[in-house]
This record gives C-alpha cells, structure tokens and sequence, in this order.
C-alpha cells in the first residue's frame, strides 16, 4: 500500500516522484531544508503550506504555529533566524503589508540562521482586495527574491533559499502567485536535512540594536550584500537562456514562462528566452549578454511591469538600442493574471504574426454564473437578519476580511465597507465622528485578534460610539478552518488555553458585552436592542461554522435536523428567501421547497416564515 499524501511529503525517499500543489511543494522543501520553525497568519492563496506542516509538523520534529496576525509570525521566525536556526514565514501578499515594519528592519540586521518568506502574490483578485505586487517589497528592503514557475521549482528554491540566507545571513523572499501555490505538478523528492530544535541566540548590541547610529552602520552593510547577491544572481542555475530564432526575445519570470512557452508552441514560434527566476537583485549582465544582439524583447511578467522598469534601465545603461516591449508598450496588460491567450496575443503582435483563438461556441460548454454565497446553516446568516430586524439600513455598517464579508450582497446589503483586516473597528472610529448616522463595526473572531483590538482601545480611549459585533464561528474559516486564539487548540491540535474574546472586550473598556446565539433570533434581537443604549457596546453572535457542527455531528452519529415546506401552508410569499438567501431554499411554482441534501437544520427559514410552514422532518 502507497504511503499517505502527509507521509510521503514528510518522509518521502529521495528521487521519488509526487504530485504536489505548489504550496505542498514548499512545504516539503521546507522539510528538506531543515527547517526548524514556521509561523503563518492563514490567507489564500498560501494557506496550504501551513495545513500540510500542521498535520507533519510533529512528524518530523518541526515547531509550526498560526500566529494570531502576520507581524507575530514573522518576528516568531525571524527569532528563530536570529538564534541560528532555519525558520520559514508565509502570508499572502497584503499580509507582508501588516508585517512590514518588521521585514525591512530584518534586512537591516540579517539573520545568522536561514530565513524565507513565502509572499503569495493574488493576480486578478480571486481572494483577495488588491493584486499588489511585493517585488516592490524587495525592492524597498533590498532583498533577495526567487520566483517558481512550478511546483518543482517551488521546492527546489525553497530549499535553496536556504544555503543563500545563510551565506549571506540575508532573509529571502519566495515569490508565488495563484497559479503556481495552487497548481499541482510532479515534484521530484530531495534528501531531508537534519533539524536541530534549540539554537543560540549570540547578542551583538551594534547589528540586533537599530537605534540610527547602528541602524546607518548596517545600512552600508546591506548594501555591500546586494552587491554580493547580485553576483549570486547572475550565476543562478535558476536563471537559464534558451537558444531560439529570430531578433525577438522573450525575458519573462515565474508562472510566465509556462505561458511563454504555450503561447510559442500554438505559434509554432521558437524566440530566444531568458526564464529568471533569482529575479532581484536584478542580473544585470545576463540581460545585458541576452540582449545585445536582438532587436528587441518582449517582457512577460505577471502584475507590475517591476521587471520589465530594470530591463529598461540595464539597456539604457549598456548603451543597448534595443526594444522593450511589454506592460509600457501595452503588448502586456497590466490589470488581472495573464494566461496563455493574453501572452499569445502579445507575442504574435511582437513578431508580426496573427493570434487565432477557437472561441467556445455560443451556450455550449460555459458555466452557468454562481455568485459567492454563505453556506446552508451559516450562523452570519441569523446575524445578519437580527441586525437587519433591529438596526435596519440606517446605520453605516463597516464590513472586514472573512466569510461574513458576504453579508455585503443581497439579500443582506449589510457592509458599507470593506477595505482590510481589523479596518472595520478601525474606520468605524472616523465613521464615528465624521458623520451623525449610528455606526456597526462587524469583524470576525480571528480577524479581532488579528488586528480588531488596538482599534477598539482606541475606540474607547477617544469615545467614539459605535456598535461592535464580533461574528464568532469559532473557526478561521474563508481560509481552511485553521485555529485561532479563542478556539482552545494550536496548529497542530493540541489543547491550548482559549482566550476570551468578552474579557479581552472588557479589558478594553467596552461598557456592554454580551453574547447571543445567532440560530436564537428572539435573544439576537434582544440583546441588540440593550446594547444600543449604550456608548461602546460589543456583541460576540457565537454559533460554531455549520461545516464544523456537521463534522463534530457526523463523528458522534447523529444526525442534523431537516426541514421541509408544508405546501398547505405556503403562500408563496418568499419571505424566507428574501430575507435569509439561503442556497437550500428553491422557489417552483408559486411554493418555496427545501432541498434536503443541503439543509443543515439551522431553522431560520421556519423563524421568519409567517404561515410557519416550514417544519421539521421527523
């Protein structure tokens, strides 16, 4: 019998082939690499590095925690680096926003210990509120950045990464994007080096201490190392040049080359290529010696034309008259992930072909359109209905970052706002002041640990008066029900203690905190309206995630409660599709019916229908 997937990537033999998402590729050269602790915050699309090492993490000797927001993970590694150890950090890309501060001071002091961090870009937006492009990160903090085209590659890099932080005790950034974290590919299975457990944290005041007259001392020293590495990257055996024909090159870098090379095969064309993928500091040398005998190079790079600005300037420098074609020349758009297509379109116009695409006949082969939508049972839903009921659409609701962010669409409308993790409390004490409707903060139970705290002291501290409910699914859910503070357990499932999110409410000085069941919509209603006479007031709308209640309930036997419509009783009035949106719910006809594999028994169909004809199947 084949091992298990954990298994093989845990302690897979060398030169066994797997096939692995990008993600789990980096999670096992993190294995491979000796990696002695990895801390995360969870966030698409990078999340699956850090499910693989909490379900191998204790198999392999490895510490792996979710930190309760990017910052704390990175300063967790960073430490670890900083005492000798190998340590890994991964967010998403906006998560490298949150630890910012700390990841260009590590620039500046280096790392005895091999350092990475794993920013997973987010083209197009596919969950996430920007597409920013964090080679700009690198560029600002001088640092070292290596982009996988592959979920080979991923791994290979990781575990490279490593040998290069240390010799140059630099941190690394690995550069992914959707397409390659989330992209299954053979991966090629390496010997796994040994990890040590405890390191030794050597005190050197002038380079550990950035006060400014260090701080100036280790400025110089950062920059006599991006001279360094830039050596490292001309002579990278992950930066090749691949012969071709004509006076057109390609210089392109990560999951664009795939692209390139597709679009090439459907031309039937053969350019000359320069696949980077040790990308910053940039080779200078190499682009140089590439370019100096085409006429001009088209650049493929996925988001900001970050590339294709140091091409421009290494040709200018070189005195190259030679063409860069790209995202400036509007060969490349700059907006949303790029595929095969958007390149083949762009490398045709560059040689002077024709780019045909078979477009998919009319009404055959597409999906239908399916809106997001909050799942059957959702406890959101009840809390969304309750604030709805009481508060109505008078208020200024300030959204944030989770599942609940889906209370935005109908039938809720209930987000104003949403900008970014913690941003709900945060703008709701401006939203306060600037303007004379009541103001409702909604946050979720990991993202108020995350960021939603400083917010709400200081929504007490300088009385802003707004309501703050807190949507507590006991889970982080949007991301793939990883643990936070309040639920009792750490990554990798061990019981730890449960932090209180009422205390931690009263601690900051909220006047009223109480909690309700957002299955229980008379309480629900109740208690929102108590906490309105009040200044400050915080609400936790507790209901476990019905996919966590349908797991917990399916490995003790039972079964969840399923309703159904009683047809005599239905009027058709659609009030309780109107007012919950839930998918289980299907008019046909002038009656409402229930579709029982998707029922989970929360019953707020039943509360709100007024001829209560929706009843529970015995």
């Amino acid at each position: 019998m084949g091992l298990k997937l954990n298994d093989l990537i845990a302690s897979g033999e060398p030169g066994r082939k797997v096939l692995l998402l990008g993600n789990e590729a980096i999670a096992r050269g993190a294995v491979e690499a000796g990696v002695s602790v990895a801390a995360s915050y969870p966030g698409t699309p990078s999340s699956e590095i850090g499910l693989t090492l909490a379900r191998i993490a204790e198999q392999v000797g490895m510490y792996f925690e979710w930190s309760v927001n990017e910052k704390v993970a990175f300063e967790t590694a960073a430490a670890a680096a900083m005492s000798g150890l190998r340590a890994l950090a991964f967010m998403k890309h906006v998560g490298l926003n949150v630890a910012a501060d700390a990841f260009v001071s590590l620039a500046y002091t280096g790392c005895p210990g091999g350092f990475l961090l794993v920013t997973a870009d987010d083209p197009s937006c596919h969950s996430s509120q920007n597409e920013q492009d964090n080679r700009y990160y690198a560029k600002l903090a001088l640092t070292p950045v290596l982009e996988p085209s592959t979920p080979h590659e991923a791994k290979e890099m990781t575990v490279r990464a490593y040998d290069l932080s240390e010799k140059h005790e630099m941190p690394f950034i690995l550069r992914t994007t959707t397409r390659v974290s989330h992209t299954r590919g053979i991966v090629e299975l390496g010997e796994a080096r040994d990890r040590p457990k405890i390191g030794e944290y050597k005190k050197d005041w002038r380079r550990y201490v950035l006060i400014p007259a260090n701080a100036r001392v280790r400025r110089a020293v950062l920059l006599e190392k991006e001279r360094d590495l830039r050596e490292e990257a001309e002579k990278s055996e992950f930066n090749a040049v691949e012969e071709g024909e004509g006076e057109i090159g390609v210089i392109t870098s990560g999951v664009s080359y795939c692209y390139v090379k597709e679009a090439a095969r459907e031309l039937g064309v053969s350019p000359p290529i320069l696949k980077l993928g040790f990308t910053s500091p940039t080779p200078y040398s190499l682009i140089e010696s590439f370019s100096k005998d085409l006429r001009a190079v088209l650049v493929v790079e996925e988001l900001e034309p970050v590339l294709e600005t140091e091409v421009r300037c290494t040709l200018q420098k070189s005195r190259l008259r030679v063409e860069v074609l790209g995202k400036m020349t509007e060969h490349i758009p700059r907006a949303y992930e790029l595929n095969t297509g958007i390149v083949g379109a762009a490398l045709a116009k560059s040689l002077g072909l024709e780019w045909t695409v078979e477009e998919i006949p009319e009404g055959k082969a597409k999906a239908p359109p399916r809106p997001p939508v909050l799942c059957p049972g959702c406890p959101h839903r009840g809390t969304a209905y309750i604030l709805k009921q009481v508060v109505g659409d008078e208020a200024v609701y300030s959204g944030d970052i989770g599942c609940y962010s889906l209370v935005a669409i109908p039938p809720y409308n209930l987000m104003d706002n949403i900008h970014c993790m913690g941003a709900s409390i945060g703008l709701a004490n401006g939203f306060s002041k600037a303007q004379g409707r009541p103001v409702v903060a909604l946050i979720g139970d990991s993202t108020f640990f995350h960021a939603g705290i400083p917010a709400l002291i200081n929504a007490v501290y300088n009385r802003h008066p707004m309501l703050v409910v807190v949507m507590d699914n006991r889970i982080t859910a949007m991301t793939g029900f990883q643990p936070h503070p309040g639920t009792g357990m750490t990554a990798t499932g061990a019981k730890a203690r449960e932090v209180s999110i009422e205390d931690i409410a009263k601690a900051c000085g909220a006047d009223y905190v109480a909690t309700f069941d957002p299955y229980d919509i008379d309480k629900g209603i109740a208690e929102v309206k108590k906490a309105l006479s009040h200044e400050i007031p915080v609400l936790v709308a507790r209901r476990p995630c019905a996919i966590l209640e349908w797991r917990e309930k399916r490995r003790r036997g039972e079964k969840p409660k399923v309703y159904h419509v009683d047809e005599d009783k239905c009027v058709g009035c659609l009030k309780c599709i109107r007012d919950t949106g839930c998918p289980a719910l299907i008019a046909i006809g002038e009656k409402v019916q229930i579709e029982k594999e998707l029922c989970a028994g929360c019953g707020l169909c039943a509360r709100v229908c007024p001829t209560k004809a929706v009843e529970v199947v015995d």
